[in-house]
């Protein structure tokens, strides 16, 4: 995707994986072509009777959705002229605050040009992803299990002598894993400077990680194999941990702050990373506003639990470094329980970000990456006034979401609340957030002038 200079695909739509990624770097996606026919052997496509083979020139719309053959002329946007003239106004005119999301110093620039006042969402996962960086995750991963349970272990021995016992029996496993984490803080810290130094003076919401681990893992065979040479095991090894990673519904499954229950050590290098480079980059004399994000709370007693691993490593961090940073800790709001118990959640979380994505998943049990096959259908006969992945639904999972506003400021009255999913760009949904009293709107960099002009119209309306 990164290679590609447009997007078409034959499955998934407008909040499948595909269409988030390319918007958020700013490229043309047309996804779920459901006619297409692809053939990877005769390097061709097929639409109906058209057919277009490897070398041919396509051009996309990705505002409507149109494939055509041939190359058309292209410009590049810009915020100039009467059209920046007109964004000023809606600044003035608007109450709600406009972040972007972006994982890169790249996408930060890019969205501050457009106007962005700060980050909502920073998904830190994709940073694992860069480079040769995926191999201490991977190391990782390999010796998780072990880890956690040394972890167990310790927990459950009566004396120190027990507990050494434990570490020695799970000595190569605590090296393996704690030396990995090692070689990743190095890399998170510069991915952090890097985009708080493009936001000096704006707040930045880091996500800690989120996926499930098998996402990291390579699924085929080919692959399995070059984990295991590079990490010296057998590939039966690599093969045993893909299967024992495999989970049927991983949406549901062991992600977010789960990770950090089994495993607290991934959220500590992360929050490390963090304020290590916001201390970095304050000494350089910029300002920064951290804010990290713990994600997918269900429960205020497992926010708690997590939060406190954080808070800890956060104070480790200043007094080693003999300095402090002003910082807030909140929470994503995805699950539906958490919304249902949000007086309860805000006595932990400083902030509150409704994932709506997730959140919308979870509420109506439609999946994101699915659901655009029959969807249509349900706009079309009108059982939906609009697919609920592209516009908020208001009358259900907006209730939620406005429930979830109300109890948190019951608990905390000066909570800051935002949305960090695809609808923070989404005209109608802009407008809703405005009226149930949200502080910000996060989004796309290129959605952040849309939102602009949404958060200026719902304040006229």
């Amino acid at each position: 995707m990164d290679a590609a200079v447009g997007i078409l695909t034959a499955r998934g739509g407008m909040t499948s994986h595909a269409a988030v990624v390319a918007r958020g770097m700013g490229k043309c996606c047309v996804a779920g072509v459901g006619d297409l026919n692809i053939n990877y052997g005769a390097k061709k496509l097929a639409v109906g009777k058209l057919t277009i083979k490897e070398g041919d020139w396509i051009s996309l719309d990705g505002s409507t959705g149109e494939l055509m053959t041939g190359q058309l002329a292209t410009v590049e946007p810009t915020m100039s002229g009467d059209f920046g003239r007109f964004m000023r106004i809606c600044d003035q005119v608007r109450r709600l605050g406009v972040r972007t999301n972006a994982d890169t110093p790249g996408d930060s620039k890019r969205a501050r040009d457009f106007g962005a006042e700060g980050i909502g969402l920073c998904r830190t996962e994709h940073m694992f992803f860069e480079g040769d960086r995926i191999w201490p995750v991977r190391e990782m991963i390999l010796a998780a299990d072990d880890y956690a349970a040394m972890l167990r272990d310790i927990d459950a021995a009566e004396t120190d002598k027990a507990k050494r016992a434990v570490e020695k029996e799970h000595a190569t496993a605590k090296k393996q894993f704690e030396g990995a984490l090692k070689k990743l803080l190095p890399l998170q810290r510069g991915d952090f400077e890097g985009i708080f130094t493009a936001m000096a003076g704006l707040p930045v919401t880091i996500r800690l990680l989120d996926p499930p681990l098998h996402e990291f893992l390579p699924q085929d065979k080919e692959n399995q194999a070059e984990m295991a040479r590079r990490l010296k095991v057998k590939p039966a090894v690599v093969k045993a941990k893909v299967e024992q990673l495999h989970e049927f519904n991983p949406m549901l499954g062991h992600r977010g702050l789960r990770l950090a229950v089994t495993y607290p050590a991934i959220y500590r290098m992360q929050a490390r990373a963090i304020i290590e480079a916001a201390l970095n980059v304050k000494k350089k004399g910029k300002v920064v506003h951290p804010e990290i994000m713990i994600p997918l709370s269900g429960a205020v007693s497992e926010l708690k639990l997590v939060k406190d691993e954080v808070v800890d490593e956060v104070e480790k961090v200043f007094k080693e470094r003999k300095a402090k940073i002003a910082y807030l800790v909140g929470t994503m709001i995805e699950v539906p329980r958490a919304a249902l118990t949000a007086d309860e959640i805000a006595a932990e979380a400083q902030f509150f970000s409704f994932g709506t994505n997730d959140l919308t998943q979870m509420t109506m049990g439609f999946s994101r990456d699915d659901a655009g096959k029959f969807l249509g259908e349900y706009v079309t006969k009108g059982i939906y006034a609009a697919d609920p992945f592209q516009q908020l639904d208001q009358t259900g999972v907006g209730k939620l979401v406005e429930m979830g506003t109300k109890l948190g400021r019951q608990t905390r009255k000066k909570l800051k609340v935002g949305i960090c999913g695809e609808h923070g760009g989404e005209p109608n949904s802009i407008d809703f957030c405005h009226r149930v009293g949200m502080d910000y709107v996060s989004c796309s960099p290129f959605r952040v002038p849309i939102a602009r002009l949404a958060a200026a119209q719902a304040a006229v309306r």
